[in-house]
């Protein structure tokens, strides 16, 4: 796969920084809106069991304010499957989900949860939402995602990106033969996590991925910048790396 890679910005910390005050500043919706005019491709969001940042009323304006396919970060349970099916998002992306993290810490073992799973995968893709299983770059996960006929995987780069030197380099490896495998597979392969403007073009120059996902980055960039300057600095990062 080449080509234009997508850029997807999660908003999930503008909700952060609202719900640290109460009150509706600032808007997520705002924000993505604001994403969406500086060269965004889709917009993320991760609605939480505890409802920690994005709220339930923040997906109902999304859906209806927002013209970028919206992808709904979820947990595997029945409440999020339902909020899910009555909103069609465009895409849902299943993730792990512990209520003490600070941050999604790592990928969900698919492989090990196939049973539990299945029926949560074949509900979203009956309601017409492509599913993402947001998974570690590694073999037996995407045959998890293959056994499940989810059409999209998302790679955990937080190992990537919190490493140096040789042990960086590995995990790109990781990264890189998980995606060549997840295409020969028929599966599209997407990134994600704790990408930056200095470590994302090693990412976004391996051909198969097709889209990235950024946010808590983006956000604390827009601190000093502007959200509008941070999105369109790292479009222009994922650009030059193709």
């Amino acid at each position: 796969m080449t080509g234009r890679l997508r850029l997807g910005v999660n908003i999930d910390h503008v909700a952060t920084i609202r719900n640290a005050r109460g009150g509706p500043h600032p808007d997520p919706v705002r924000a993505a809106q604001a994403a969406a005019a500086a060269g965004a491709d889709g917009i993320t969001a991760h609605l939480r069991e505890d409802r920690r940042h994005i709220t339930d009323t923040d997906i109902d304006r999304l859906t209806a304010e927002i013209a970028l396919p919206l992808n709904l970060e979820m947990a595997a349970t029945p409440e999020m499957l339902a909020i899910a099916c009555r909103h069609r998002p465009h895409a849902a992306c299943i993730v792990p989900e512990r209520r003490e993290e600070r941050t999604t810490e790592g990928g969900l073992n698919a492989a090990g949860q196939i049973d539990s799973l299945r029926p949560i995968v074949a509900r979203l893709s009956e309601a017409g939402i492509r599913v993402s299983l947001f998974i570690e770059p590694a073999p037996e996960q995407i045959e998890a995602a293959i056994r499940l006929a989810a059409p999209v995987v998302e790679f955990h780069t937080g190992r990537y990106a919190h490493a140096d030197g040789e042990a960086r380099a590995a995990e790109l490896r990781r990264i890189a033969d998980a995606a060549a495998l997840a295409t020969k597979n028929g599966i599209e392969p997407h990134a994600g996590h704790g990408l930056t403007y200095d470590n994302v073009a090693a990412v976004a120059a391996i051909p198969q991925l097709a889209e990235l996902n950024i946010g808590h980055f983006l956000i604390g960039e827009a601190i000093f910048t502007g959200l509008d300057a941070s999105v369109r600095r790292m479009r222009e990062l994922m650009d030059e790396a193709r």
